[in-house]
């Protein structure tokens, strides 16, 4: 049975991807800073027969890659798989007058970038590694500059911080594949468009004028990229990036 770790498996990505590995009948490892989440989706997937490990871990905190790896030795659990995923809503925070804290740029960074850095190249490390395929979730975003039509108050409601690490990671995303090809190792990134349930009405509204499809993602529209990225469908592919963006980037 292939094994692929999903990181930030409860958020909103996540548990779409968590649920779909796990009907594709393979065994899923998913982390979480919440013991109570994990435990609400480990015994509901269990409960139907599925393999599912859950690793309870705050990836902002420093050597937490290293006990991912730990607690996957401990378990003889080999990763065939991995979606770089982690994320934070609350780096996202900016300052009353527009500007963004150095805390905020430095922490989103983090997840966006460095944890992926770190994650990936640890499981490449290790002595009997199955790692294939790497995917890192990325934005449309970190593609293109964000669109001030889209937003209200533009400096206040998008995150520059954002844009600036998912572009960083469609780097990362290139130096990865150059490094880790000796080792067989493809890595690549989905660039991702806005997906319906965080907006209001009035924006998904604005949202579809500047789309050529016309309107937002939805979560079943998620997992495809990916899965075609982890397959050896793509087995030609590594350090690409996919714009799965309903075509936002392409005008």
């Amino acid at each position: 049975m292939s094994t692929v770790l999903i990181t930030g498996g409860t958020g909103k990505f996540g548990s779409v991807l968590v649920e779909h590995f796990c009907l594709k009948g393979m065994q899923v490892v998913f982390t979480s800073t919440s013991a109570e989440k994990i435990a609400e989706i480990v015994g509901a997937y269990a409960f139907k027969g599925k393999s599912i490990v859950g690793i309870q871990v705050d990836f902002s905190v420093e050597n937490s890659v290293q006990s991912v790896i730990q607690d996957l030795l401990l378990n003889d659990i080999s990763v065939d798989y991995l979606v770089n995923n982690a994320r934070s809503l609350a780096s996202l925070a900016i300052e009353p007058d527009g500007s963004v804290a150095r805390k905020n740029f430095l922490d989103e960074y983090l997840l966006d970038v460095v944890v992926p850095y770190e994650l990936t190249v640890a499981l490449a490390k290790l002595g009997a590694s199955r790692l294939k395929s790497v995917v890192n979730i990325g934005s449309q975003y970190g593609m293109v500059a964000a669109n001030p039509a889209l937003y209200t108050d533009h400096a206040r409601q998008s995150p520059i911080q954002y844009g600036v690490a998912k572009a960083a990671l469609v780097h990362l995303t290139k130096e990865l594949a150059v490094r880790l090809a000796e080792q067989k190792i493809r890595v690549n990134c989905v660039a991702y468009g806005g997906v319906e349930g965080r907006v209001d009405e009035a924006f998904k509204a604005r949202y579809a004028t500047l789309v050529p499809n016309q309107r937002m993602l939805c979560e079943a529209e998620i997992p495809g990229p990916i899965e075609f990225l982890l397959s050896e469908a793509s087995s030609a592919m590594t350090g690409q990036v996919i714009c799965a963006d309903g075509g936002w980037t392409i005008w």
